[in-house]
């Protein structure tokens, strides 16, 4: 996809389109960090060609986001969820339910609020219950990954990766909070974060918004959140990078984000995007189920 905007005229554009109604400079220059004069220019960009008019975004400025805007959502649910038995003997985790409402349904209602109604939940493990789904979201597609229970999620990647353009990609097990981290457009591919002082976790190295490491754990770093973005050529891209990785020796045991960010790194520029903790919640052992719902305390 060839950029018909740049940067700047992007996240312009972008902030009038969340916030849909008019602007002023300096509300522009909080939102987006920019300085007035570098507002004031971009603005003479955008109001040439009549993308924005009184302070809002025209009919011909949402046709120049078009391109950058989010088409599909895939979520990754084929797994056990071994760290949660005993829920997870009879329940596939993304549908264990926290405070009443399944995990997943945060995420899939973060999507529709966005405008992303084109989703795909890719499934193995107790696969036939994800059809309860359909009641509340009868637009959900499912695909199947039979190899869910020999390899890691790349093989859920394998089966969706004709899907990934323009495309969310979803860890189908984390308990989001807050839904506007689930943006309409996006320039270019890019991972959600936390900035930590310190980590266990699976984290990013950045330097100049790139991702230029993933790794287990560090200081001053990212601390990795489940979300990702990937834009148009990225998407086309992985489709061959993720069946080229998986039939590599050892290629089964891979994580599928080590596709783009380890393997085939020097492919991809993937951008950090920072999210809070506050934002979002990774439920991973019985025992954090039980602290945030006290109804398994039992």
């Amino acid at each position: 996809m060839t950029q018909g905007l740049t940067r700047k005229q992007f996240d312009l554009l972008e902030a009038y389109a969340s916030a849909g109604a008019p602007l002023t400079q300096r509300e522009l220059k909080d939102l987006t960090g920019y300085s007035l004069g570098t507002i004031n220019r971009t603005m003479k960009e955008l109001t040439e060609p009549g993308y924005v008019q009184k302070g809002r975004i025209t009919a011909a400025g949402l046709d120049a986001l078009e391109p950058y805007r989010a088409k599909r959502a895939i979520f990754i649910a084929a797994g056990f969820g071994s760290r949660l038995v005993p829920i997870t003997f009879n329940t596939p985790k993304p549908l264990v339910r926290v405070h009443g409402k399944r995990i997943i349904d945060s995420l899939i209602d973060a999507c529709i609020g966005a405008g992303i109604n084109e989703i795909y939940i890719v499934r193995g493990y107790l696969s036939e219950q994800f059809d309860q789904l359909l009641y509340k979201y009868p637009m959900v597609r499912f695909l199947e990954n039979p190899a869910y229970n020999e390899a890691n999620n790349i093989s859920s990647a394998l089966v969706a990766r004709y899907l990934l353009s323009n495309a969310y990609v979803f860890e189908a097990d984390l308990l989001i909070s807050n839904p506007a981290i689930i943006k309409k457009y996006h320039y270019t591919s890019d991972f959600l974060a936390i900035k930590k002082d310190r980590t266990d976790d699976w984290c990013f190295v950045v330097k100049d918004g790139v991702i230029t490491e993933e790794k287990v754990g560090g200081l001053d770093c990212w601390q990795m959140v489940g979300i990702s973005y990937w834009n148009d050529a990225d998407g086309h891209r992985l489709s061959q990078d993720i069946a080229d990785v998986y039939d590599s020796p050892g290629g089964k045991e891979r994580y599928w984000e080590q596709v783009p960010l380890v393997f085939r790194k020097e492919n991809y520029a993937v951008e950090v995007r920072e999210c809070f903790d506050e934002d979002i919640v990774e439920i991973d052992t019985f025992r954090e189920l039980k602290a945030i719902d006290k109804t398994y305390d039992v």
